[in-house]
């Protein structure tokens, strides 16, 4: 399209072609006219103005045609010379006729020109109607009002109506006395305005064009006339990217629709006619993705986007249904983005000095948010890009909706805060190297081919209460630069039949669009052993528990299921799981470092306490062990003294008691008297 103030001079020539139209139309009605001055015109009627009105109709004066090809021959020559018509673009984009043409400038020149308001009030015999009517903007463009093909110019499904190029107003009227108005974005656009409708800020996406094999084929067959074209993107990353670009190969421009946003809108539908004008006044093709968000709430909309009369290029997770459109579209599966993928765009966005985290799952047009929110807060911290603001930026890219169905957990431990045997800590290095690596060895080295499995990696870890699972889920995504999103199965299952299913459904879609850990806490509660169906009970029990082994073969990112008791988890389940961690009691050595971590600075700490001997003396765990710390430390803040013994003895004794264990004498050795 041509720019502000370029090829504006074909408007503004026909437009001097209606104003003489108009003022001959005047000149002709005055001579019939006995009172042309008349403030109060259209407000009453005379005797004379009756005997005017059941008089013969008198018609219009000639259009001249020879002026209007005098003008049209200007713009082929000025188009010749590289100023194109904003005009005669829309013309041949929206499919209009010459008198289409004609009555969209007869609505329009009020717009442009305050005078021909007062002079349509004239013709419309009516000072209080300052636009034109259908029956004025065809005797504007000399067609007959009675005729058929001249009234359906401005009826349902004509090209002015369908692509809301005019307003027909006051339906309540008869036909030809019905008010014309040019919506303002039109007006803005054939004056030279490409700033999108403000009623489409709210529903534009930000899509970064990726050119690659896909892109090129689209292009080929967009430029063939394939109109409607689906992606099937099980990512929801790469298919809009790839549409983009091939929109830009075929010469159109993009304009990218979030359907999310535009489900929640009052009026979806009326809102895709919308963009559906914007992309024919722009030159563009529409990309539009998930289609799923509208499937379900506003389907209308979603066939009236299929039916859009420019290329759209559709993205979604799902499999195309036949009853989204009467069209069959080209149908195609988007290409995975693969860490070398990333990383030209990391660096792309970057200088190189830094380490990028290619690991994460993101899009080209996350990366490029992930790299914005870094440069901001090393602004605002008053240092330079690194890997750690990076993967903060990252986090940031991550949709809310995971966490109205979980807990989302921002890491705030490291490796040296794990106290474990050196063989479980090796297990979980082993777990955060297959999360990081296993897009190059499941996808690029083809290690789980066929059988519809995802991508993902899936762990058990099994221990008692406190021995470390969840703090070793959130170290792991530490590592990973994750958030850890913590799901409570107990608030999960449900009693009615099917709603259990429905809720983890929610919860795995939520997390395929999220670079995080799905931590799912006392999984036994569904992950269980299936067990002979005696009653009905027994087998929904047994459906919750095969459809979630299903989904959890599908899943691609990180899942971690916590356990307190293995023996409970089902073999079908520990069978696809590829790492199985068990987090035993700790050893004396390692309860004594866990004492020294609780119970370490800024901590005020007495000079009599004991840590070997709480070390030999009491089997806890460390989340025991942590919370008699705490509870010394409360004691301790109370009393307004450090740390003692005496403290550390008394918080242990209420740790006992809230496990249910004998306070004995052979445990608490010497210290026992403290108590007493």
């Amino acid at each position: 399209m041509s720019g502000p103030g370029v090829g504006l001079g074909h408007l503004f020539a026909r437009v001097a072609l209606v104003e003489a139209r108009v003022r001959a139309m005047v000149e002709h009605r005055r001579r019939d006219d006995p009172t042309p001055d008349d403030p109060f015109r259209g407000l009453y009627l005379t005797d004379d103005d009756v005997d005017r009105l059941l008089a013969a109709r008198v018609t219009g004066p000639p259009r001249d045609d020879d002026a209007l090809r005098d003008v049209e021959r200007a713009c082929d020559e000025a188009e010749a010379a590289g100023s194109p018509s904003r005009l005669r673009a829309l013309q041949r984009a929206c499919g209009l006729s010459d008198l289409d043409v004609e009555i969209l400038l007869a609505a329009l020149v009020p717009d442009l020109d305050a005078r021909f308001e007062r002079l349509y009030g004239y013709l419309n015999d009516d000072v209080t109607r300052r636009r034109a009517t259908i029956g004025l903007a065809l005797e504007i463009g000399a067609a007959r009002p009675t005729a058929a093909t001249a009234r359906g110019r401005l009826t349902a499904g004509s090209p002015l109506l369908t692509h809301l190029l005019v307003a027909v107003e006051e339906p309540e009227r008869p036909f030809l006395s019905r008010g014309l108005r040019v919506p303002d974005r039109v007006a803005a656009h054939l004056l030279g305005t490409d700033d999108p409708d403000a009623a489409l800020t709210d529903v534009l996406a930000d899509v970064v064009p990726t050119p690659g094999p896909l892109a090129d084929d689209l292009g080929r067959v967009i430029l063939a006339g394939i109109r409607l074209v689906y992606l099937r993107d099980h990512a929801r990353r790469t298919g809009t990217g790839a549409a983009a670009a091939a929109l830009q190969a075929a010469g159109y421009g993009v304009l990218a629709l979030d359907l999310h946003r535009l489900a929640t809108r009052p009026s979806p539908e009326e809102l895709v006619r919308v963009a559906g004008r914007e992309a024919l006044l722009r030159g563009c093709g529409i990309v539009a993705e998930p289609v799923e968000a509208l499937t379900a709430s506003a389907a209308d909309a979603l066939r009236r986007l299929a039916s859009l009369p420019v290329p759209v290029l559709l993205a979604g997770d799902v499999s195309w249904d036949p009853t989204w459109s009467t069209e069959v579209p080209l149908q195609a599966e988007s290409p995975r983005f693969v860490p070398a993928d990333r990383e030209r765009f990391w660096t792309s966005a970057l200088d190189g000095s830094v380490s990028v985290p290619v690991h994460l799952h993101l899009g080209p047009g996350q990366i490029g948010r992930a790299v914005r929110w870094a440069q901001l807060a090393a602004t605002f911290d008053g240092r330079p890009v690194d890997r750690g603001l990076l993967q903060a930026g990252a986090r940031a890219q991550n949709a809310a909706g995971l966490e109205r169905l979980s807990r989302r957990v921002e890491p705030g431990v490291g490796w040296s805060d794990l106290v474990l045997a050196d063989a479980v800590a090796a297990q979980l290095r082993e777990l955060a190297a297959r999360a990081r690596h296993r897009e190059k060895v499941l996808t690029e080295w083809r290690m789980r081919p066929g059988g519809g499995r995802g991508h993902g990696v899936a762990a058990l870890f099994a221990g008692d209460s406190g021995t470390g699972k969840t703090m070793s889920a959130e170290v792991i995504a530490g590592e990973l630069g994750l958030d850890l999103y913590r799901v409570d199965l107990a608030t999960v299952v449900d009693k009615y039949v099917g709603e259990t299913e429905k809720n983890l459904e929610k919860i795995f879609t939520e997390a395929a669009g999220v670079n995080g850990v799905l931590l799912f806490d006392e999984a036994d509660a569904v992950f269980g052993k299936r067990s002979e169906v005696r009653d009905a009970h027994d087998r929904y029990a047994n459906i919750e528990s095969a459809y979630l082994l299903q989904r959890m073969e599908t899943f691609d990112g990180l899942a971690i299921l916590s356990t307190n008791l293995r023996a409970n988890i089902d073999e079908a389940f520990t069978r696809r799981l590829d790492c199985i961690v068990d987090f035993p009691t700790p050893t004396e050595e390692l309860r004594l470092q866990l004492w020294r971590n609780c119970l370490a600075p800024p901590l005020p700490l007495g000079d009599d306490l004991d840590l070997a001997f709480c070390a030999a003396a009491f089997e806890l765990t460390g989340g025991n062990i942590r919370s008699a710390a705490t509870t010394a430390a409360y004691l301790a803040a109370e009393a307004d003294r450090p740390v003692g013994m005496g403290e550390l003895i008394a918080a242990v004794e209420q740790e006992y008691r809230k496990l249910g264990r004998l306070v004995l004498e052979r445990e608490f050795g010497r210290y026992l008297a403290m108590l007493r």
